[in-house]
């Protein structure tokens, strides 16, 4: 993650920010393909940002996303997909 520090007239506060993974990086961590995830994407099956015509995601939300997923018992078919 990157550090940005922000000021304002009374306080500094560090900033967090967590680079956005392509659709490439992110289909290789899940291990699909990534017209797959472009399309969970589109479906709203997975958590994900439109910026302009590309698909980016946090690798933070992935994670949430298929730990969540597969604690529930009752794991959705993208979910299966990935885990398989």
């Amino acid at each position: 993650m990157h550090a940005v520090q922000a000021q304002s007239a009374s306080t500094t506060t560090n900033v967090h920010f967590e680079p956005l993974l392509t659709d490439t990086q992110a289909a290789e961590l899940l291990g699909i393909h990534p017209k797959t995830l472009q399309r969970f994407a589109r479906n709203g099956q997975i958590p994900a940002h439109r910026i302009g015509r590309y698909w980016r995601f946090r690798a933070s939300e992935l994670d949430l996303w298929l730990r969540s997923a597969l604690q529930s018992g009752s794991q959705s078919a993208v979910s299966q997909e990935i885990v398989q």
